[in-house]
């Protein structure tokens, strides 16, 4: 199992390659469209010209990190805002994890205990943690006891509500026109 999402290949293998890439790409999909989002921590590292690792980012100049996520095209829409949340990212990885971003996973004895580690991170909310819990289950096969249950709909199957559900162009038009769905329901309801 491997995430396949629309993006450049190289983004891709750094994804499935480094657990922290993972987090970081998550944490960036916010206001931005998912590929920019799930590219930009491959983005990060060739400008920082080396893999990327938490205790260098939590010790990264927060100043000089700002610049290198601001460098054109910039990583995020918010350079200096998510260089920060980068950064409380890593150290918390770094403190909690030693700086193994796997350990937030591979430790974790059920769903719910996954869910509570990654809803603890810095930057994920209750919703971004269900979603990531659906993409380690769905795209990595990290799937403990309870895990589904953990990511609520977003871990039902056949589902398309996430990234956790794309794999291709198609699956993504198909979240999209998800999201869209849903936001047209809320703007009726409102």
């Amino acid at each position: 199992m491997t995430i396949s999402l629309p993006i450049d290949p190289e983004a891709n293998t750094l994804l499935n390659r480094s657990p922290l890439a993972l987090l970081i790409a998550m944490l960036l999909d916010q206001q931005v469209p998912l590929e920019r989002a799930f590219a930009a921590p491959c983005e990060l590292a060739r400008r920082l010209g080396r893999d990327l690792d938490a205790e260098e980012l939590a010790r990264y100049d927060p100043d000089a990190l700002v610049a290198v996520f601001g460098e054109r095209p910039a990583l995020h829409r918010y350079p200096k805002a998510m260089a920060g949340r980068v950064q409380a990212l890593s150290r918390a990885v770094l403190e909690r994890y030693d700086g193994a971003a796997e350990r937030v996973w591979t430790e974790a004895a059920t769903g719910r205990d996954l869910l509570a580690r990654v809803g603890d991170l810095p930057g994920f909310g209750d919703q971004k943690a269900r979603i990531f819990v659906a993409l380690l289950g769905k795209r990595l096969g990290v799937r403990p006891e309870g895990w589904r249950a953990a990511a609520g709909h977003y871990g039902d199957e056949g589902a398309y509500r996430s990234v956790a559900d794309i794999v291709d162009e198609e699956s993504l038009g198909r979240v999209r026109a998800y999201k869209q769905e849903m936001k047209a329901a809320a703007k009726a309801r409102a």
